[in-house]
C-alpha cells in the first residue's frame, strides 16, 4: 500500500519530500554538530588544554606553547584589560557574543573599499576561533565561529571568557598570554603594566608579525598610539594620562633567546609549520601528527655535535636533513650548531652554492639525453669557457693527465673539466629542466652550473636526490601528516606527493654511479666510517672552502648535511666535502643503521647488463676487475675487449682481430676525409 501510495505522487509532491527530508538532514546534522560545541565549550569550566604534536609512531611529543603562564584575571593589569576592550570590542559587555553593529560596519566598509577587510569580530568570536576553529576566512567557518561565540557566552561569564582570551592571545615571538609577554618583553608581571605599556602590548594584537616589538617597534608604537586614543575616546583614560602615556619611555628587553629544549630546531621548524595553517591560534586539545623520529632527531643532533667539534673551528654551523625517500617524510631535522645560541634553522632557511653535490643532476640529464654511465667525455685538457668575465678555466683539486674519461669515471673522481665539457655537450637547458623538476628551481643557465653555482637549501637538495632511490619520483617534502581537532576529526591533511622526474632506467644508472662514488671516489671514506651496505652520494666543496656538502641515500633514507659558515669564509684548508660533512653524514647513517636498514636496489625492467672491466670500461676478459654496467634502450654497448688485461689466448686473438680490423676502418675513413 505504502509504495502504490508513494506511486501516486505528483510531481510537486515529491519535491516537497525530498526537500523535507533534505532539511530533516541538515537539521540533524546542525544539532549534532552545536550539541558537540556545546560539549567543547563545557569542558573550558575544567581547565585549557594545548595544542599537542605527536611524533611519526603516534607518541605525544611536545605543546605547542611551552613557555604559557596563565594568570587569574585579577592579576593583570587594569589598563591592560581597559585597552584590549577599548580598541578590539568597545561594546564588549553588551553584546552576546556577536555584534551586529560591527558586523554590519565591518561589511559596508569592505563593499565600499572593494576587497576591504576590516573585521567585525567581537573578543568572544575572536577566543571561539583560537580555541576551536581555523584562521581560514570561509563563510562557514564563520558561521561556526558565530555558534561557539553564543555558547561561550552562553556556559562562561563574562570575566571567564576575558580571562582566557588574555592567557591564550598570540603576541608574536611565539609568545601567547599578557603575562608570559609582560615578563619577556619587559622583565615585569602583566599586573604591574603602565598605561603606555599595556597600549603597547594590547595594539599587538591585531597583527602579530607587523607589530613586534622586537623587529618593528617604530610601528608597534604608533600602533599604541592609536589604542591610547580609542581608551581616552571611551573614558577609560583622562587626555593628561593619554599624552603621558605617549611620552612614557617604554625600555624594551631583548627578545629572548628561544627555550632551551631538546629537539630544539625540529619542534620550531613544526610549531611555524602550524602557524602558517592556523596564524597564532592555540587550539586546546588539538593533535598534530608528525612524521619526525625522535630516535633519528637524537642521532642527527648528536651526529652534528660530534662533527663539529672533530672539525674544532670556532663558529663554524652545520646542518643535517633526513628524509624518507619514498614519501617525503621529514624524519629529523638539525639546522645549527646549538638551536639555544642560534635558532636560525639553516636547514630550511640558508640558501648555499652546492658544488659537486649538483652533478648527479647534470649526469642524470645526459643520460636521458641518450649517453650511458660508460659514453666518453673528451677533450678535458683543453677545456676552456667563453665568459663575460673572460676565459673561464674549471680547476680541478684532483685533476689528472688523462684527456678522456666515461661519464662513470668523471662522476667517481668528480671532475670539473668533465662536468663542464659534459653540460657544454647537451647544453644547459636540460640541466635546468630537470633541476626544477625535482624541486631545485631558479638554476642559472650559465657554464658554472655544472659545477653547481646555483643556491640551494639542504631541505630542498635532499628532496631532490629521492629521485634516485626511488627510481625517478621525487617526493615532496612533508612534515605534519595531519591536524585533528578536539573531537578527532580530521580538519587538515598533508598527502604524500611524489613527481616523475626521471625514467626508471636513468635513475637506476645513477643509483648505480653514486654507489661507486662510495664505494671506490670522492665518498669513500664513508666505508672506514663503518657505514655499511649498498649505499650511494656524492660530495661538494664550493671555491675556497667556503661550503662543504655531503648527500647521501639508502634504499630507507636521503640524508643532505652542509657544514660552513653564516657569512661565507674559508672552513679551513682543505675543508673539503669529504672531509667535514661527509664524516656527519656517515656517523649519523651508522647511529641509525638499525631503524633505516640499507637494502639493495633492485633494477627495473628495460635494462640489458653486460660485464665490463673496471678499469679500461669495456669488455671484461679473465683476469679484468669486472662489473656489472645497466645498459638502457638505444644505449651503446662496448663490444671491443680490454685493453689492458692479458685474458685468455683465445681473448688475445680476439683482441688481435679487433685491433686489426679497428686500424682497416680508420683508414678507409681517413681515405674519404
Amino acid at each position: 500500500m505504502r509504495f502504490s501510495a508513494l506511486r501516486g505522487l505528483s510531481r510537486r509532491d515529491w519535491l516537497l519530500v525530498i526537500g523535507g527530508g533534505v532539511g530533516l538532514a541538515v537539521l540533524l546534522t546542525v544539532v549534532a554538530w552545536t550539541g558537540r560545541a556545546a560539549w567543547s565549550v563545557y569542558k573550558l569550566t575544567r581547565g585549557v588544554g594545548d595544542t599537542t604534536f605527536y611524533d611519526a609512531a603516534g607518541r605525544p611529543w611536545f605543546r605547542l606553547d611551552e613557555q604559557r603562564r596563565d594568570v587569574p584575571f585579577e592579576r593583570i593589569s587594569t589598563s591592560f584589560k581597559d585597552a584590549v576592550i577599548a580598541v578590539e570590542d568597545h561594546r564588549f559587555y553588551r553584546h552576546p557574543g556577536i555584534d551586529p553593529i560591527a558586523v554590519g560596519r565591518a561589511t559596508l566598509v569592505n563593499l565600499r573599499a572593494r576587497g576591504g577587510r576590516q573585521g567585525g569580530s567581537t573578543l568572544t568570536q575572536q577566543l571561539a576561533r583560537t580555541l576551536f576553529l581555523s584562521n581560514q576566512r570561509t563563510v562557514g567557518r564563520k558561521a561556526k565561529e558565530a555558534i561557539y561565540a553564543v555558547l561561550l557566552e552562553i556556559v562562561l561569564t563574562k570575566r571567564a571568557i576575558l580571562e582566557l582570551y588574555f592567557n591564550r592571545v598570540y603576541l608574536s615571538g611565539g609568545i601567547y598570554g599578557v603575562e608570559a609577554m609582560s615578563q619577556k618583553m619587559l622583565g615585569k608581571p602583566a599586573s604591574a603594566l603602565t598605561v603606555g605599556e599595556a597600549a603597547l602590548i594590547a595594539g599587538i594584537i591585531r597583527a602579530p608579525a607587523a607589530y613586534s616589538p622586537w623587529t618593528h617597534l617604530d610601528a608597534a608604537r604608533r600602533r599604541s598610539f592609536v589604542v591610547l586614543q580609542r581608551m581616552r575616546e571611551e573614558g577609560k583614560i583622562t587626555p593628561g594620562q593619554e599624552a603621558a602615556a605617549r611620552a612614557e619611555r617604554i625600555r624594551i628587553r631583548p627578545q629572548p633567546p628561544a627555550a632551551v629544549e631538546r629537539h630544539g630546531y625540529a619542534r620550531e621548524f613544526l610549531r611555524q609549520q602550524f602557524r602558517d595553517i592556523y596564524g597564532g591560534d592555540n587550539p586546546p586539545d588539538w593533535q598534530v601528527r608528525t612524521t619526525f623520529v625522535p630516535e633519528l632527531q637524537d642521532a642527527a643532533e648528536a651526529s652534528v655535535r660530534d662533527g663539529l667539534r672533530r672539525v674544532g673551528v670556532r663558529g663554524l654551523q652545520a646542518a643535517l636533513v633526513a628524509l624518507d625517500p619514498a614519501t617525503g617524510n621529514i624524519l629529523a631535522m638539525v639546522g645549527g650548531s646549538d638551536f639555544a645560541t642560534t635558532p636560525f634553522n639553516r636547514a630550511v632557511r640558508s640558501r648555499r652554492q652546492p658544488g659537486s653535490a649538483f652533478k648527479p643532476f647534470l649526469y642524470a640529464a645526459a643520460l636521458e639525453r641518450g649517453l650511458s654511465p660508460v659514453s666518453v667525455i673528451d677533450g678535458l685538457r683543453a677545456v676552456a669557457v667563453d665568459a663575460p668575465e673572460g676565459i673561464w678555466i674549471p680547476r680541478d683539486e684532483r685533476a689528472g693527465e688523462r684527456d678522456t674519461l666515461t661519464l662513470r669515471e668523471a662522476l667517481i673522481e668528480s671532475s670539473n673539466a668533465a662536468a663542464v665539457r659534459l653540460q657544454q655537450r647537451i647544453g644547459a637547458g636540460p640541466v635546468v629542466r630537470l633541476a626544477s623538476d625535482v624541486g631545485l628551481e631558479d638554476q642559472p643557465a650559465v657554464p658554472s652550473l655544472a659545477l653547481g653555482s646555483g643556491l640551494v637549501t639542504p631541505l630542498d637538495l635532499a628532496a631532490a636526490y629521492t629521485v634516485f632511490p626511488t627510481l625517478g619520483r621525487r617526493a615532496r617534502p612533508r612534515a605534519l601528516a595531519d591536524v585533528r581537532d578536539a573531537d578527532g576529526d580530521v580538519v587538515y591533511r598533508t598527502r604524500v606527493e611524489r613527481d616523475e622526474a626521471l625514467s626508471p632506467q636513468v635513475a637506476f644508472q645513477m643509483v648505480t654511479m653514486l654507489q661507486d662514488v662510495v664505494n671506490r671516489g670522492t665518498g669513500a671514506s664513508a666505508r672506514r666510517f663503518g657505514v655499511r651496505g649498498p649505499v650511494g652520494g656524492k660530495t661538494g666543496t664550493t671555491n675556497d672552502y667556503h661550503d662543504a656538502w655531503f648527500v647521501g641515500f639508502s634504499s630507507s633514507a636521503v640524508v643532505a648535511v652542509w657544514v660552513g659558515f653564516d657569512q661565507p669564509e674559508r672552513i679551513r684548508d682543505g675543508g673539503s666535502g669529504a672531509r667535514v660533512a661527509l664524516p656527519i653524514w656517515a656517523e649519523f647513517m651508522r647511529r641509525t643503521a638499525r631503524q633505516l636498514p640499507a637494502e639493495a636496489i633492485a633494477p627495473p625492467a628495460g635494462l640489458e647488463t653486460a660485464e665490463l672491466c673496471r678499469v679500461s670500461y669495456l669488455k671484461a676478459l679473465d683476469g679484468c676487475p669486472g662489473y656489472t654496467e645497466y645498459f638502457k634502450e638505444g644505449d651503446d654497448i662496448p663490444t671491443r675487449l680490454c685493453p689492458v688485461h692479458q685474458g685468455t689466448l683465445k681473448q688475445q686473438a680476439q683482441r688481435a682481430v679487433q685491433s686489426l680490423l679497428g686500424a682497416i676502418g680508420r683508414g678507409i675513413r681517413g681515405i674519404f676525409r
